[in-house]
C-alpha cells in the first residue's frame, strides 16, 4: 500500500486562520463603539478517511460539488469509493477527526474503476460536458476510452466559507501519496489529471420586470471563481472550460443577495498534463500565499 502520513505528520500541515491584527486595529479605529471586538483562531487538521465518520461529510460536499446535477450520480457509492481508497487524499477538520469535514480531496483512476457504477457515471457525465462545453476539452472523451492514457478524476470541495489557505498543504500531502503508490506499484500513475469544479456567473434577475424594459438585457459577466485557486491552476491546463448543469437548480433570483445581479453555477473543469501537476500546485500555493 502507498506510504500514508501519521496524524502526528499531518498536523505539521494545520493551517491557522487568523485574522488580521492591523485590520482589527484599523476597524477599531475607526469605529466609535467601545465594545472589544475577539480574534477567534481557527486549526484546521489534516485526516485519513474514515468509512466510520466521513461517509456523510464527503457525501455532502460531493452534493455541492455537483450542484443541481448532483441527482444524476450515485454519491453514496461514490462516497464510498473515495473513503475506501483511504491511502490517497486526505479530509480537513476542525478540532478532531470524529468532525465532519469541512473539505476534502481525492484523485480517482477512471481507466481502473471505469466498470464501477460511479466512475461509469462520472466518465458518461463528463465525456458529454466536455464536448459541450466553452473551452477546448474535446479530447477527453477519447483520452477517457483509449486505454493508454491514464485519466486521474480529482474531486475537491470545501464549505463555503473555507479560508483558502487551507488548500495548498491538501495538495502537496496528495501529490507525496501519489509517488509513494506509484513507487508501490499502485495504479497512480497517471498521464492527465482532470479537475472538476464550479463557478458561477452574474446575470440579470427577472425580477423587476417594469425595470428591466427600460434598459437593455445584460450580457453575462465572465466567470468568476468558487474556489480562487482554480484561476491560477487554469494557467498550467492543456484544456479547460465551463459547461452548463443538466438540472435546473435554484434560479438566479434566489441567489441574487440583495444585489442587482443574480448568481449562475456552472460546472467547471481543467485537464492538466501529469507533467505540468506538481508545477500547478505549487503555483497555486504561491498564489494564495501572495493573496494572504
Amino acid at each position: 500500500m502507498g506510504k500514508k502520513r501519521s496524524r502526528e505528520e499531518a498536523q505539521k500541515e494545520v493551517v491557522q486562520n487568523d485574522p488580521s491584527v492591523d485590520k482589527m486595529d484599523e476597524d477599531s479605529d475607526s469605529s466609535d463603539s467601545d465594545e472589544d471586538m475577539d480574534i477567534i483562531n481557527v486549526d484546521f487538521e489534516l485526516f485519513n478517511y474514515d468509512k466510520d465518520i466521513d461517509f456523510h461529510g464527503v457525501k455532502t460536499l460531493l452534493r455541492q460539488l455537483f450542484d443541481a446535477d448532483a441527482q444524476l450520480f450515485d454519491l453514496s457509492g461514490l462516497s464510498d469509493m473515495i473513503i475506501e481508497q483511504n491511502t490517497i487524499g486526505s479530509t480537513c477538520k476542525v478540532d478532531d477527526k470524529a468532525n465532519d469535514a469541512y473539505a476534502f480531496l481525492t484523485v480517482l483512476n477512471a481507466w481502473e474503476h471505469r466498470e464501477k457504477k460511479p466512475v461509469a457515471q462520472l466518465i458518461e457525465y463528463l465525456s458529454d460536458k466536455a464536448v459541450k462545453a466553452s473551452g477546448d476539452l474535446a479530447v477527453l472523451p477519447d483520452l477517457f476510452t483509449s486505454g493508454k492514457a491514464q485519466v486521474g478524476i480529482v474531486l475537491s470541495e470545501r464549505l463555503i466559507n473555507m479560508p483558502a489557505e487551507v488548500i495548498p498543504p491538501m495538495w502537496n500531502m496528495m501529490i507525496e501519496e501519489i509517488a509513494d503508490a506509484v513507487g508501490d506499484k499502485e495504479p497512480y500513475e497517471f498521464t492527465h489529471y482532470l479537475v472538476v469544479s464550479r463557478g458561477y456567473v452574474e446575470v440579470e434577475s427577472s425580477l423587476d420586470q417594469e425595470e428591466q424594459k427600460r434598459k437593455r438585457q445584460r450580457d453575462e459577466k465572465g466567470l468568476q471563481y468558487f474556489h480562487p485557486e482554480d484561476e491560477e491552476m487554469r494557467k498550467h491546463a492543456v484544456g479547460s472550460g465551463t459547461y452548463t448543469f443538466t438540472k435546473e437548480g435554484d434560479s438566479a433570483d434566489s441567489k441574487r443577495a440583495f444585489q442587482e445581479l443574480g448568481v449562475k453555477s456552472q460546472g467547471f473543469m481543467m485537464l492538466i498534463e501529469a507533467g505540468k501537476f506538481k508545477t500547478a500546485v505549487k503555483a497555486i500555493g504561491d498564489y494564495i500565499g501572495a493573496a494572504n
